[in-house]
């Protein structure tokens, strides 16, 4: 890859002509939804159109509060034909990250997780940023791109979010951009979005989460059994972290047939991303960041090693393996 900013901008619009029709993937989040933005952004009026397609389904409050409000029209992949589209973007994730991504191999990739080793024409990927949406905060000052209000406080959201206010991994380019789009953004649109947290029936589980969490070594543990949605483990794990005494939270819950764990811890011991990889991902599909990292398990692979009907004997089961494979932490 080029080394400047300008070079790195050049080269990614080389990948577009004007009778180009773009679709750009996402795993819906905050960096991912910013990100999208900023693509569209830089491809505006370089190319015959941009659609911007989810492979999630978006359900977390904050999450659909930041799509409405920054006026982002957000497909769902099921909703369209990605064949149809002569150019394929993903950012924030890669193709080995979920199979969405791999039936239609994509043209450019640019993400800030680990590198797994994408092929693709172009490739931006920088793990020890932050955050996507520093990445193409520098593409749009290259392009001398003033961003919109919208733009910029979706871009300044992405960044706060993924480095959880720059206590998780960061570099100072992360520093620079979050200060850019500080000068741009609208603070009241930013705070709207990240008060919508909680819908009132998520409230039951954190009740359900608060009765059955297991304490242990400064460990905060629970199994939520089946959840409507995945994003209520993360906002019990991250609500678990906010206690004083705790350096790890470990949330996991059945959904969509899958077992779904969810690891937070304090960033100053054990890597996340490699406990959750020992610990499931012989399993399904496992990784992450050093304080924070995900595991999902498709129950067809878990009825082979645990009864997935019987809550508790599972709760055990979780536990048991991240011990075994991963160690004490």
């Amino acid at each position: 890859m080029p080394r400047s900013a300008a070079e790195k901008l050049h080269k990614f619009h080389e990948q577009f002509t004007g009778e180009d029709n773009v679709l750009v993937m996402i795993n819906a989040d905050p960096d991912a939804i910013a990100s999208a933005m900023a693509v569209k952004r830089l491809l505006w009026r370089r190319v015959a159109s941009v659609t911007v397609a989810s492979i999630n389904v978006i359900q977390r409050p904050d999450n659909v509060a930041m799509v409405h409000l920054l006026g982002l029209d957000l497909q769902h992949i099921s909703h369209i034909q990605p064949a149809r589209f002569s150019r394929l973007v993903v950012v924030d994730s890669q193709p080995c990250h979920n199979p969405c991504f791999t039936e239609h191999p994509p043209h450019v990739v640019i993400d800030h997780h680990p590198d797994s080793g994408v092929k693709a024409p172009f490739v931006d990927i920088r793990p020890r940023y932050g955050a996507t949406a520093s990445i193409l905060t520098e593409y749009l000052r290259a392009a001398h791109i003033k961003p919109s209000a919208k733009l910029a406080t979706g871009l300044f959201l992405g960044i706060k979010i993924d480095t959880a206010n720059f206590s998780r991994q960061t570099l100072i380019e992360d520093v620079n951009a979050f200060q850019f789009l500080f000068r741009h953004a609208n603070m009241t649109l930013a705070r709207r979005i990240e008060q919508a947290e909680l819908k009132v029936e998520f409230l039951k589980d954190f009740r359900y989460a608060l009765q059955n969490m297991r304490l242990r070594r400064h460990r905060a543990f629970v199994h939520l059994g089946p959840v409507s949605t995945p994003d209520i483990c993360v906002l019990i794990a991250d609500f678990f972290m906010r206690i004083n005494t705790l350096t790890w939270s470990i949330v996991s819950g059945l959904h969509d047939r899958k077992l779904i764990v969810v690891f937070r811890n304090d960033g100053l011991r054990k890597n996340a991303g490699t406990v959750a990889k020992q610990s499931f991902g012989t399993l399904g599909s496992a990784g992450g960041h050093k304080n924070m990292a995900r595991a999902e398990i498709p129950v067809d692979e878990l009825k082979k090693h645990v009864d997935v009907k019987d809550t508790r004997l599972l709760a055990r089961w979780i536990c048991s393996q991240i011990e075994m494979k991963a160690g004490k932490k």
